[in-house]
């Protein structure tokens, strides 16, 4: 029996920054009575704190839930309040470097003139992230976009030759998550053994973007044991199991 799962959130919990529904809600709350959770995804506090913490039922065990946002370069614990335990900010140089890099690659992939809802580039203090429609882009326009990553691995291509000493991954459904190079949700994992006194190999890890080249895939890379899921739904069918076996 695993000691803690963790998980990404879009596309596994929740659709794209939405909030999780009532029954993945009620389903997380009965799992952290019996065994340690962790959320480890490239969007920063305020979204996890709207999507996951705020639709948590009132007997939700919050002291067992790990909150890792910009794919797990911060720490979130609860006691008696939500506290940040460790942050791994970019420097101002690295800030701008990103910036202007990704400005160069849209521009080179063609992508610059797109339809967007809300900002392409928004920086999360550890993590800078690209969005293809912008932040608050509809979730069918989200969906129709890259279905086959295609237009993402081309600007990842891009990236990756102009930004040295950086991780980029593809994440959710638009999106690409920039990072220090060698963080990823495989050193997340490593750092949530660290601070929870829990091995990686008693850990388990469900994601929607376990392929090659998905944010969620490092985690499969390393050796830590992954499920693979669909979609939220497909979550719920698992952790049901999962449960079944803890009651």
């Amino acid at each position: 029996m695993k000691k803690l799962v963790a998980f990404d959130l879009d596309g596994t919990l929740a659709e794209s920054k939405q909030a999780i529904g009532k029954d993945m809600a009620e389903l997380l709350a009965k799992l952290t009575t019996h065994i340690p959770l962790a959320v480890i995804s490239g969007g920063d506090w305020p979204q996890f704190e709207k999507q996951i913490v705020a639709r948590l039922p009132e007997d939700a065990k919050l002291e067992n839930l790990f909150i890792m946002p910009t794919t797990g370069t911060k720490l979130y614990r609860f006691d008696g309040e939500w506290t940040a335990i460790y942050a791994d900010i970019f420097s101002k140089e690295e800030h701008d470097h990103i910036v202007t890099a990704l400005d160069e690659a849209m521009a080179t992939a063609g992508f610059a003139d797109d339809q967007t809802w809300g900002e392409k580039i928004e920086d999360r203090g550890s993590q800078i992230t690209f969005s293809g429609l912008g932040q608050d882009a509809p979730i069918d326009a989200k969906k129709a976009w890259d279905p086959d990553f295609a237009k993402r691995k081309k600007l990842q291509k891009i990236l990756q030759a102009e930004l040295k000493g950086f991780a980029i991954n593809v994440g959710g459904s638009t999106s690409i998550d920039i990072t220090r190079e060698g963080t990823d949700k495989a050193t997340a994992m490593a750092k949530l053994a660290e601070h929870s006194g829990i091995a990686t190999k008693d850990m388990i890890f469900l994601g929607d973007a376990i392929y090659p080249g998905g944010n969620d895939d490092p985690v499969r890379a390393a050796g830590i044991d992954t499920i693979k899921v669909r979609d939220p739904e497909e979550t719920i069918t698992a952790l049901t199991g999962m449960l079944a076996f803890m009651v």
